[in-house]
């Protein structure tokens, strides 16, 4: 017959185990091998994505009606598979004239301070909105209306003054931007308050491609330069990415073709990017949205990421989109 003096060391084994057994399952689960798709929850749109010192920051729109996109939110990693969710980082409150529809930011750190450029209020003809501009002394905010106002309120070229990406070569920071169809570039000046000419003394240059919607993206490869941008309807399952290549940041960019759309298999309505590099292993992400096939709402979409490769050509090779995501990869 067992003792209680043995039943009891028999009991305090038993528990002993189970606490160790719960905390290897706990430490594999918080080991991802793989970052998943979408990488964080929630439905948001649009993302742009950047490295501040030695962290990935993402910065997407916020997906739901027009009325209710009145704030920003942003992500923070470390290795692009554990993600810290930063709230309301800028909103409504703080752009007066901003009423609905914060759309597609755009970060950049210049002198020490972080910018963040956005569109607002879905601006048509004679209406108040279009690109503003936040800052901050932080990447995770708060942003404040460093103008007041937009930066850019008119249509100019046919470009509805949104889907902004701010662009840097030695020195000079350009932004590129547009909807319906248009794409302009223009000249910043030093401190984001307004534009400068350029040497023709014009402000506004039209770059559109062929098939040119919306969501305007550029990076530079070996010399070349790599102009993106969105394809289709934003709501449908053919929203996609394509791209040309040029020897100037102002083309002429002649379309080469896409590189992210659908995979019936995965999801639908692929689109609207930007593009992280990260030195230490040659390697290019994508960060981009997409819908589920679950999901028939058009403002049900998601932020993914996957990997980017070039051919031997310099050619973009067109992009796996996935489920599994991408691998831990710290900046440095």
């Amino acid at each position: 017959m067992m003792k209680m003096n043995d039943r009891k060391m028999l009991l305090v084994l038993f528990v002993l185990t189970l606490l160790v057994s719960s905390c290897s399952v706990h430490k594999n689960l918080s080991k991802k091998s793989l970052s998943g798709n979408p990488i964080f929850a929630g439905w948001y749109a649009d993302p742009g994505a950047i490295i501040y010192d030695q962290t990935y920051w993402v910065y997407p729109t916020f997906s739901a009606d027009y009325d209710k996109q009145v704030f920003l939110d942003c992500f923070s990693s470390k290795d692009l598979v554990n993600w810290t969710k930063h709230s309301d980082i800028i909103d409504s409150t703080s752009v007066k004239w901003a009423k609905k529809c914060f759309w597609a930011p755009a970060p950049i750190k210049k002198d020490g301070k972080y910018f963040l450029f956005f569109g607002a209020n879905d601006v048509h003809q004679g209406e108040i909105g279009g690109i503003g501009v936040g800052v901050s002394s932080k990447p995770e905010g708060p942003y404040k209306d460093l103008l007041g106002k937009p930066l850019i309120n008119e249509i100019i070229n046919g470009a509805q003054p949104i889907d902004q990406f701010v662009y840097e070569e030695n020195g000079q920071y350009y932004m590129y931007y547009g909807g319906w169809g248009h794409c302009n570039v223009v000249k910043l000046n030093p401190d984001f308050s307004g534009l400068l000419p350029f040497d023709d003394g014009s402000f506004y240059k039209e770059i559109t491609p062929d098939k040119y919607v919306e969501g305007s993206f550029m990076i530079k490869r070996n010399g070349k330069y790599y102009f993106m941008w969105s394809e289709g309807g934003w709501g449908g399952p053919d929203y996609c990415v394509a791209y040309a290549i040029s020897d100037s940041p102002f083309g002429p960019f002649n379309r080469v073709g896409k590189i992210l759309e659908q995979d019936p298999k995965v999801a639908r309505g692929a689109g609207h990017h930007s593009m992280i590099y990260v030195p230490k292993n040659d390697s290019w992400y994508i960060f981009y949205h997409r819908r589920p096939l679950t999901e028939n709402q058009a403002n049900n979409r998601e932020v993914c990421v996957d990997k980017v490769e070039f051919d031997k050509d310099g050619f973009i090779k067109p992009v796996k989109i996935t489920v599994e995501g991408v691998a831990p990869c710290k900046v440095r």
